[in-house]
C-alpha cells in the first residue's frame, strides 16, 4: 500500500504541512515512521481522512446553494477580455483552472486579478489519470 509523507498529505488535502502535522499530533489521522524516521500516513487512512475533512467543511452559513459540488476557492490570476467572450484563470492551491465565459458575465461579477473567486466544476465526463 502506498504511504504519504506529511508534506504530500498536506498538498493532497489542500492545507499547509503545519496543519497536517497538527492533525497527526492530535490523533485525527494515524501516522507511522519509515526507516529514515519520516512520518508517513497510509494511503487508505489518508483517503478516509480526506473524506472526513471534506464532509466537515464550512458551516451551513458559508455553503452556497448550488448543485455543483466541485468547488475550487482561489485567487483570480488573469482575466482576458474579448469582444464577446472572456477567459478567467484561477489559482486554487496547486490547481490552475481556466474558464471560458461571456464578457458580460465577467463584467457583472466584477472579476479582476487579485480578487478571491470560486471555480465550480460540473461535468458528465471526468477523466482520471494514475499518478
Amino acid at each position: 500500500m502506498q504511504s504519504y509523507t506529511i508534506g504530500q498529505a498536506a498538498r493532497l488535502l489542500g492545507v499547509s504541512p503545519d496543519t497536517a502535522r497538527r492533525w497527526a499530533d492530535a490523533g485525527r489521522v494515524t501516522t507511522h515512521r519509515d526507516d529514515n524516521g519520516r512520518r508517513l500516513i497510509d494511503g487508505r487512512d489518508l483517503a478516509a481522512f480526506s473524506v472526513e475533512v471534506a464532509q466537515s467543511g464550512p458551516g451551513d452559513e458559508d455553503v452556497p446553494y448550488t448543485s455543483a459540488r466541485n468547488a475550487f476557492a482561489g485567487i483570480v490570476t488573469a482575466v482576458k477580455l474579448g469582444d464577446v467572450a472572456a477567459q478567467v484563470e484561477i489559482q486554487a492551491g496547486p490547481h490552475r483552472l481556466v474558464s471560458l465565459l461571456t464578457r458580460e458575465a465577467v463584467e457583472e461579477l466584477g472579476l479582476e486579478v487579485g480578487m478571491r473567486a470560486t471555480a465550480r466544476v460540473k461535468s458528465t465526463s471526468v477523466h482520471i489519470d494514475r499518478a
